[in-house]
């Protein structure tokens, strides 16, 4: 299981696939259904869209 927070490395959030466990160490831990990663040219943004419909989101 892979725990997204703030102190989670780009490393690890770029080798995020889809099926993985993942968690936010609260309230959403399921497997990733689809990733979008957009950039706002300060921040890249991860989103993690979940099989249970909740969605994990961070930033670098």
């Amino acid at each position: 299981m892979i725990r997204i927070n703030d102190e989670t490395s780009i490393e690890v959030l770029q080798a995020i696939k889809i099926g993985d466990l993942v968690t936010d160490g609260f309230s959403k831990t399921s497997l990733v259904e689809s990733i979008e990663t957009t950039d706002d040219g300060l921040y890249k943004i991860y989103e993690f869209h979940l099989i249970t419909g909740r969605v994990i989101k961070t930033k670098r």
